[in-house]
């Protein structure tokens, strides 16, 4: 069965998605509406090119030489679980061909009586997990959808030994308050996986695409979190005060 999916658009020589140098795959569609999303044109599944599995990784594959022992391929979005078994079909195809995988994803799909996330579990080697707020009122307002899920996949995650990085988007007086940053570092001190905590200071850089769609921009006038809230955050966190 030739498994196709939605593509937003590739990136050959990613840094930021994953350890080393990494071919990232952003597909098509995404269910939240994050206030800071900075890829608006990437929410509706209807867009996109299609492409199969097989083109995709074959396409991944020509960058192979300049992975090195760290690299390989991350996929990002949208939201890649909206496309699961195009994405379980990709990571398989890399795998046989010894490619490191990593999923960059915010794990809102995820229900646990899905057989398929076992699949998903076998064949990923990272998930980069955007973890947006720790409060489940606050998750809503901020993201449309609901903490639930994301909080279950990072536990099942951990539970199959899945490594994770965790980034947190630090939004002045929406994402960096005390409390909530401790009730997150309270979860995370329970898992068993979690190689990494990320702070990401906020960036108003996809403000100008929201124009260009005829969008309004939900945080406009939003100015990016100071140095010292971003090391809070980070001091919070993870216990360290380098960013």
């Amino acid at each position: 069965m030739r498994v196709t999916g939605k593509i937003h658009s590739f990136e050959s020589f990613g840094t930021v998605d994953g350890p080393g140098i990494r071919f990232v795959v952003f597909l098509q569609g995404c269910p939240l509406r994050c206030l800071y999303c900075h890829n608006p044109d990437s929410r509706p599944l209807a867009g996109g090119k299609e492409m199969s599995a097989e083109e995709v990784a074959n396409e991944a594959l020509k960058y192979r030489a300049y992975f090195g022992d760290k690299g390989g391929v991350t996929v990002s979005g949208g939201e890649p679980l909206v496309q699961l078994d195009f994405l379980i079909e990709l990571f398989t195809l890399l795998k046989r061909e010894g490619v490191h995988t990593c999923l960059d994803t915010s794990g809102i799909c995820f229900r646990e009586e899905d057989a398929r996330y076992e699949e998903l579990a076998r064949v990923t080697d990272l998930v980069l997990l955007d973890i947006k707020h720790a409060d489940e009122e606050a998750h809503r307002a901020l993201t449309g959808g609901s903490g639930l899920a994301p909080r279950a996949f990072t536990q099942f995650l951990s539970d199959r030994g899945v490594p994770m990085w965790i980034r947190h988007v630090l939004v002045p007086d929406i994402t960096d308050d005390d409390e909530a940053l401790a009730r997150l570092r309270a979860f995370l001190n329970i898992l068993n996986t979690v190689e990494k905590v990320e702070v990401l200071p906020y960036h108003s850089m996809g403000e100008v695409k929201y124009e260009k769609l005829g969008l309004d921009y939900p945080l406009h006038g939003t100015l990016p979190p100071t140095q010292e809230r971003v090391l809070n955050a980070q001091r919070i966190l993870t216990g360290k005060t380098t960013v």
